[in-house]
């Protein structure tokens, strides 16, 4: 009943943001393009569509051949403005997402700006400038006329099966997907068949001029969080405890499911900053379970390292997260081209 009452402001915020978008389109709003490559990674949903994962696919793809920079909003810091990330940067002055990346890509450039043309000028000032600018969620962001647009969509969660918010989770009508070039369907199943695929483009009615792509997950091994703590000691019999501050972990947890005999899931909200009694709740569900490792995700682990000083010993040495990478199911390498070709084009 209550979601029911949200449908009313549902549609008046589908109102402003369709007045938005008109604006932008007759150019009433401003939007500035740049010469340097510009590329977004985005969505329609609120969250959890896996923008981190190919942001960081496309970082892996671009860095050996081009300086790349990658700038963010950094959704839940505490400070404000453009900032540059450095040695003294952390979760909570740049964000969970962006201090992830810094820290597993420290030889491209990192920064965090609420406007984000602001934010690509700065960058633009560097000595040496970036050659590529990935701008992480920023599809709504339209005061940057973006040179290439890359659009996620949850395979669980479509945006062809969901509403505006406060009744759903979609940022902008669905008719927003049309501004993209690139549409990735993410999160799929490893064995999605062909027929599927073909249903799921129907579906989505993309135009001629966009591509669509099949992505799924892979993960890795467990890894310290805390150099100080042992390699991660692969043991299906022992009792791993996952904790998540994330969207969705369902797919980390079936990958752990099927390693470990015992797996135990302690949620938190997304981006959720851990508190002293968050810890002490960790710490007794660990030792309620008796599990001999504490798994989280890249994420989690960006944040729970900006308290290293606060967490109990016994689950530092227990303290591993757990890397994902993104796989197409197909034409990973005509993607690949499609990037490489904007990219050079673009700076010819």
């Amino acid at each position: 009943m209550l979601k029911f009452l949200l449908y009313p402001f549902s549609w008046l915020y589908g109102v402003v943001i369709a007045v938005r978008n008109f604006l932008f389109d007759k150019g009433l709003l401003p939007s500035k393009e740049f010469h340097t490559p510009v590329i977004s990674v985005g969505n329609l949903a609120v969250g959890g569509t896996g923008k981190t994962p190919h942001s960081e696919y496309l970082i892996r793809l671009l860095q050996a051949s081009y300086r790349v920079a990658l700038l963010s909003r950094g959704y839940r810091r505490t400070t404000k403005g453009f900032i540059l990330a450095n040695a003294t940067a952390n979760a909570q002055t740049i964000g969970d997402e962006p201090y992830q990346i810094y820290r597993k890509f420290p030889q491209i450039n990192v920064a965090v700006a609420e406007k984000r043309v602001e934010g690509i000028e700065r960058l633009l000032q560097l000595s040496p400038p970036p050659q590529v600018v990935l701008l992480d969620d920023a599809f709504q962001h339209r005061y940057v006329r973006v040179g290439l647009s890359v659009l996620l969509t949850d395979y669980a969660n479509r945006w062809t099966t969901d509403n505006l918010l406060p009744y759903g989770r979609l940022r902008e009508p669905r008719s927003g997907a049309k501004r993209a070039d690139i549409v990735i369907v993410t999160k799929c199943p490893p064995t999605l068949s062909l027929h599927e695929r073909e249903i799921i483009a129907s579906e989505l009615d993309l135009l001629p001029s966009q591509t669509l792509y099949f992505t799924t997950y892979r993960y890795g091994v467990p890894s310290p969080v805390f150099s100080s703590t042992a390699p991660f000691a692969v043991d299906s019999s022992q009792t791993i405890l996952m904790v998540t501050g994330v969207v969705s972990a369902v797919g980390l947890y079936d990958y752990l499911v099927a390693m470990f005999k015992n797996v135990r899931w302690l949620s938190f909200p997304d981006h959720h900053f851990f508190t002293s009694k968050d810890i002490l709740k960790i710490a007794s569900e660990m030792a309620k379970s008796r599990a001999t490792a504490v798994v989280v995700t890249e994420k989690d682990a960006s944040r729970l390292l900006s308290m290293a000083d606060s967490l109990p010993e016994n689950l530092k040495t227990r303290l591993y997260s757990i890397g994902v990478e993104v796989d197409f199911l197909d034409h990973g390498k005509e993607f690949d081209a499609q990037i490489l070709s904007f990219v050079e084009n673009r700076l010819s």
